[in-house]
């Protein structure tokens, strides 16, 4: 008896792909010939219906996986490695992101250029790349749902620390004032935080999908600088009003809007080749493993 397996190739066979080119490399079994063909194409031709279902797997895991499409290849096709990954990056972008929130309650003044900065500044542009490289790698639905993780745990800390403030103190310790005054402070941060993030991430993630989608997912280093400016801009502004209107002139909440975003602009061009590269090791050894 015929497997079926061997049946469906009775015609053509997969041999591998090119990943520069996004191309199949097919065999013609009857003559021996090597075609190339476009993924995109290949997926409406007669050819794919002479595949074994291995193949034909391979075919779409490539084809999702490789920007082909504007999502990633299914849940249930993804290797565990794959998965490890995505749980690195959603706790890199927590810690990330908490750490400048608290970070950011303590104001910097820099005397030799005259700039007030948050020490923060400097390390929170690298959540817009963390934000990207999970677009790129798992879609723009599995990249939301880090930035709701990551919103949901910094509301946790926000409650959980307010809380604290009405507990009641050692009698005769002399920081529970200056405690309760820093834990307040932190957590109109971090409320401001989370608005703010909540939105730019938001926007970054939508803009760098749709740019992805009308460039038919070329010239990378064009969505990741689009989409981080954007959100950059909206970050920094309701991050800086939110936290220090009323506290401070709106002057001076300005020159501190207008130095981060000079800063998170810089480091939003430096984010373009970790872009690049992140990409290219995870199409190589993670997106292209099979199930384990």
């Amino acid at each position: 008896m015929v497997d079926n397996n061997e049946a469906e190739n009775s015609k053509y066979k997969l041999l591998g792909f090119e990943n520069s080119k996004n191309l199949a490399v097919i065999m013609v079994i009857s003559t021996g010939k090597v075609i190339k063909v476009k993924l995109g194409d290949l997926l409406k031709s007669e050819i794919v219906d002479n595949l074994n279902k291995m193949e034909i797997k391979d075919i779409y895991r490539k084809f999702y996986s490789g920007g082909g499409a504007l999502t990633a290849y299914e849940i249930n096709d993804r290797h565990e490695r794959s998965w490890m990954i995505y749980v690195a990056l959603n706790l890199l972008l927590l810690t990330l992101y908490i750490f400048t929130n608290v970070a950011a309650t303590k104001p910097i003044y820099v005397e030799e250029f005259d700039l007030v900065l948050t020490p923060g500044v400097f390390l929170y542009p690298l959540t817009f790349l963390i934000v990207d490289l999970l677009n790129e790698s798992y879609g723009l639905r599995l990249a939301k749902r880090a930035i709701l993780f990551a919103f949901g745990s910094n509301a946790l800390i926000i409650i959980l620390l307010s809380v604290s403030t009405y507990l009641p103190g050692l009698p005769g310790w002399k920081l529970d004032a200056p405690y309760s005054e820093v834990i307040t402070h932190v957590s109109s941060v971090l409320v401001a935080s989370s608005v703010s993030f909540l939105f730019s991430e938001y926007v970054n993630s939508y803009l760098l999908c749709r740019i992805k989608e009308l460039t038919s997912s070329r010239f990378l280093f064009l969505r990741v600088f689009l989409s981080t400016f954007f959100a950059v801009i909206i970050d920094s502004f309701l991050f800086c009003f939110i936290a220090f209107y009323g506290t401070m002139q709106n002057g001076d909440i300005l020159n501190i809007v207008y130095v981060q975003i000079a800063i998170k602009m810089c480091f939003a061009v430096f984010n373009i080749l970790p872009a690049y590269g992140a990409r290219s090791l995870f199409k190589r050894y993670i997106a292209g493993a099979r199930t384990a």
